[in-house]
């Protein structure tokens, strides 16, 4: 015993010597992450209850829901498909990890449906009819994390609650994201939204990193995308949101008594939102909205043709929107609602006229301000009013951002069907005017970093701090990566 014991400890010595040789170039990959047992992708996977790990570059095809108990975790390696057949969603009471990679993203998707370019309309466009259900996640859901993966055709109508709702849930609803555990984390970085019939996410509580994704041609005739909600706490940045319903990122305190709805929002790229909105005009917005007692900080976003610009909510109204939380309280995680060092532009008049919102069917109080592009505060003058219908017509056309592929101006109306990425490039020139134009200054706007884990597998991949550059993509490099 003794002897293979010493032979043991030579051969390991060897194996040490050799790998430290400057000649030898063997690079050795870390392990992937696994938990719990594989899952065998050999047959369809039946409506069930599933934990341990679907393994890295197989296909999974998904005939019924997938319900992962609490107290149990699914994980998901880097380049998996899972092909969700019959309207399947996954019903998350523990724990969800989908880690893909800039290399291997994963794809959750519904196989009978195909991505088109160009010309989107709801009539037309497989994108607004909902393929595969969501990923919904009860309130004893402590953790989920979405990395690299793309959700794809998603918004088919729940049959049946899945579990007891605390919040906003009902039969027949359409989103794709669904999380209601007050205590709970979620993240979602790097990631990507391709279609749904009404509001892509609904956050109604817990703390939240929405980092870094591409959003594209969600909401049909209706629906929000980044849609928070209840006592929901967290950052919306760095994300690009193009060929939206209606508002791109939403704040909103319904649905809870436990606390406000407390968001930033900085450094988002909005294109193109808010043109399927077959409600009242002016009843929502088509960029970023804030309501009904929530706080947010709104800054360094680039918005281009998008219906409305920064809307702060001021009152009751015919759809239900209700007076944002501008008032100051030292012991909130914002204190104040703010906004500033936002970036226009707009090919016509009537958007030009809601870069400020106006009260056409709901009260407002958007200020004016003097560090958007353009001065807006200078342009309406110390004695406009909230919600005043003003002439903006001289802006039309003005403050080209300077994307690296994207025709500016545009011929009339191709910003209601315009609502994917396609080949386009949101990228900024180097010689962009909206380079440079944002603020870094913490006073005004940092990160919420309270209560999000910093992990590669169980948290954040990484809180990126406000950028000088307007807009989701920085010249250096830091910001969306898609």
């Amino acid at each position: 015993m003794k002897k293979l014991q010493i032979i043991s400890l030579c051969l390991s010595l060897f194996i040490l010597a050799s790998c430290s040789k400057k000649s030898d170039k063997a690079v050795i990959s870390a392990p992937l992450v696994q938990v719990g047992k594989a899952i065998s992708n050999s047959g369809t996977l039946a409506a069930g209850s599933y934990k341990g790990t679907m393994l890295t570059n197989q296909t999974y095809t998904v005939g019924g829901d997938i319900t992962i108990n609490a107290g149990d975790t699914l994980l998901i390696q880097k380049g998996v498909t899972v092909n969700m057949t019959n309207g399947a969603n996954f019903i998350v009471n523990g724990t969800l990890i989908s880690l893909g990679t800039s290399d291997a993203p994963i794809t959750i998707t519904d196989p009978s449906k195909t991505k088109t370019t160009g010309v989107s309309t709801v009539g037309t466009d497989v994108a607004y009819k909902g393929g595969w259900g969501g990923i919904y996640c009860s309130n004893t859901s402590p953790l989920v994390v979405i990395k690299w993966t793309h959700l794809d055709f998603g918004g088919a109508a729940l049959k049946a609650l899945p579990f007891p709702a605390t919040a906003g849930l009902a039969a027949g609803n359409q989103y794709i994201l669904y999380y209601e555990n007050p205590k709970g984390v979620f993240i979602m970085e790097d990631s990507w939204m391709y279609g749904s019939p009404d509001d892509a996410t609904r956050f109604y509580g817990g703390t939240y990193n929405i980092m870094r994704n591409t959003m594209e041609k969600c909401g049909g005739p209706g629906g929000d995308g980044f849609n928070a909600k209840g006592s929901a706490v967290g950052n919306m940045a760095y994300n690009l949101i193009i060929g939206g319903a209606t508002n791109g990122t939403k704040s909103a305190s319904d649905g809870t008594t436990a606390g406000e709805c407390q968001f930033t929002m900085y450094n988002n790229t909005y294109v193109n939102d808010g043109f399927r909105n077959t409600g009242v005009f002016g009843a929502r917005s088509g960029s970023v909205e804030i309501e009904n007692n929530s706080r947010a900080l709104v800054y360094n976003n680039l918005i281009v043709d998008c219906d409305f610009g920064v809307r702060i909510a001021g009152g009751p109204g015919g759809a239900k929107v209700y007076l944002a939380d501008t008032t100051y309280n030292a012991s909130d995680v914002i204190t104040k609602t703010a906004y500033g060092y936002n970036y226009y532009y707009v090919d016509n008049t009537t958007m030009a006229n809601q870069i400020v919102p106006t009260s056409i069917a709901q009260p407002v109080v958007t200020h004016p301000e003097a560090t958007d592009i353009p001065n807006m505060a200078a342009l309406l003058g110390s004695s406009y009013t909230f919600g005043a219908t003003y002439d903006g017509s001289s802006l039309v056309g003005k403050n080209n951002p300077l994307f690296v592929n994207y025709p500016l101006p545009v011929a009339a109306n191709f910003w209601v069907t315009q609502a994917s990425v396609d080949g386009y490039n949101f990228r900024l020139q180097p010689g962009s005017p909206a380079a440079g134009k944002g603020t870094t200054d913490a006073t005004k706007i940092k990160p919420i970093t309270a209560g999000i884990p910093i992990d590669a597998t169980f948290g954040s991949s990484g809180i990126t701090a406000p950028g000088a550059d307007m807009g989701c993509y920085q010249l250096n490099g830091n910001g969306n990566k898609h």
